[in-house]
């Protein structure tokens, strides 16, 4: 495992989440659903690293999920891209989206965002450890 990048991916996560906090309460839904994507997307490719793989160059944290799921063959994750499709497309959305095109958010649709970028981290952190 790349130890050092590994290490650098999970901190930008972490801070991308807590700036993602820091704009909720401030009101700044869009840029923080896009701070979301950015601590999920980080988290998903640091797992794969401790895992031993190298990371694709993709912002897809649904395929990031599904080679996770690859690898480990655990079915919680398969559940969670189930149960999490539509948020998870928003996810990629919202990272299209605040480059390109002007989309508002509001407090509810970044506040579920938020619950299910922790719930996923927190599924695949006890799988990966």
């Amino acid at each position: 495992m790349k130890r050092e990048e590994y290490g650098f991916l999970v901190e930008r996560s972490r801070r991308f989440y807590e700036t993602a906090l820091m704009q909720i309460d401030r009101g700044f839904y869009d840029l923080a659903v896009f701070s979301l994507e950015q601590s999920l997307q980080l988290y998903l490719k640091a797992c794969l690293l401790k895992l031993g793989l190298d990371y694709p160059r993709t912002h897809s944290v649904r395929r990031l999920l599904e080679l996770l799921y690859e690898v480990t063959k655990r079915n919680v994750i398969k559940e969670v891209l189930t149960r999490y499709s539509v948020e998870l497309g928003a996810l990629e959305d919202a990272y299209i989206t605040s480059r390109y095109v002007a989309r508002s958010y509001s407090f509810e649709e970044a506040d579920r965002l938020r619950k299910v970028v922790e719930e996923i981290k927190r599924v695949v952190g006890e799988i990966i450890g």
